[in-house]
């Protein structure tokens, strides 16, 4: 498979880092400047932006819009264990935006990284 890259909007690099490296088992592949730093996660680059700086990630749109953290797209990380991700990711204070999802696709719950960017935890069926 060939790497996908994903780039989030936070508010503080460094906490984002500390977060996927420390809680997500992401690794540091650089971080060149205090307003952007690359994570990877086996095929997965994570690209990580503040919302100011220079750069193109954290400059405004031609209607004014600016870069935001938050929303509701994505990625998601495929789980063993579910609950026992919960309980470990709620024990470092992570937070979450709701309790685990059972459906006939297999089970989801929502984390928040430090900035409020959602990451899908996901355990398929038979796990």
């Amino acid at each position: 498979m060939a790497t996908v890259s994903v780039r989030y909007i936070v508010d503080d690099v460094d906490a984002a880092i500390a977060f996927y490296t420390q809680s997500l088992g992401f690794s540091l592949a650089m971080h060149p400047a205090p307003s952007f730093a690359m994570l990877t996660r086996g095929d997965l680059r994570l690209l990580v932006n503040a919302t100011t700086g220079p750069g193109g990630a954290s400059q405004p749109m031609p209607d004014g819009r600016k870069p935001a953290p938050g929303g509701w797209n994505r990625i998601q990380i495929e789980v063993g264990n579910i609950e026992a991700e919960v309980a470990r990711l709620k024990k470092s204070g992570a937070r979450f935006r709701n309790d685990i999802v059972a459906g006939i696709g297999g089970k989801q719950v929502l984390v928040e990284d430090p900035a409020g960017n959602p990451i899908e935890l996901f355990e398929p069926p038979g796990s």
